[in-house]
């Protein structure tokens, strides 16, 4: 288990206590001789380290490995889309993190909190929602409300993505400016012709002036393949 962010040591303690075999992280360097200093971490390994700058592909390479962390909000979406994309990568989260951010890992196609976060996510991992805390529970207290969400790797990627890096391009693309169609969208965003784009969409069998927001996992696959086929 790698713990981020361990604090004054409080998971991590819990984490031993369930057998778990911990390695914990955390950025301030004044905490780590407070958790040095208390015995009962002692068969924790502990380091002060930057989350997102942390070696995990090393740490990945001794084996099977599960992350839980309580994320600053600030470092939330960027850590988990790292964590979720790399090889080797864990093989469950557990995370606390913003209320809106869980909101947006568990929407539905045609929703406001659905967007290229939810597909990124999506396809890889299954994602639940344990339970949701409100700011009073915190010290100092926040002003929005937190969850906790817990993500499992899935055996087999949803769909199948021929080319991932297009997939990523038309994902982004396709929510830069939700207020526009997919077309006008990816137009904008990829800087392609709109004839292109329009030629793609028809090999789907989408309307041009769809949205974004209505396509599902699959059709990004198939507009991310369609454009790959334009040898673009």
């Amino acid at each position: 288990m790698l713990e981020i962010g361990a604090g004054t040591g409080t998971l991590t303690q819990a984490l031993l206590e369930a057998r778990a075999d911990v390695t914990a992280l955390e950025l301030d360097p004044d905490l780590i001789p407070l958790l040095a200093a208390r015995p009962e971490l002692a068969a924790a390994r502990i380091f002060q380290a930057d989350a997102l700058t942390y070696d995990y592909a090393s740490y990945a390479a001794t084996g099977p490995w599960r992350v839980a962390a309580n994320l600053p909000y600030n470092v939330a979406t960027p850590l988990m889309l790292a964590l979720v994309a790399m090889p080797n990568g864990p093989e469950r989260l557990i995370l606390m993190i913003q209320k809106d951010v869980a909101d947006r890992l568990l929407a539905a196609p045609g929703t406001a909190a659905y967007g290229s976060l939810t597909v990124a996510i999506r396809n890889t991992m299954v994602t639940t929602r344990a339970f949701t805390i409100g700011p009073t529970h915190f010290h100092p207290r926040p002003k929005i409300d937190s969850s906790v969400v817990v993500l499992t790797r899935r055996t087999q990627p949803l769909v199948a993505i021929a080319d991932p890096a297009r997939f990523e391009q038309v994902v982004r693309g396709a929510f830069a400016y939700r207020r526009k169609t997919l077309a006008n969208s990816l137009c904008l965003a990829l800087g392609l012709d709109r004839a292109v784009i329009r030629h793609a969409l028809d090999a789907c069998a989408l309307e041009p002036e769809i949205r974004g927001e209505r396509l599902d996992l699959a059709d990004f696959a198939r507009v991310a393949d369609a454009l790959a086929a334009e040898r673009l």
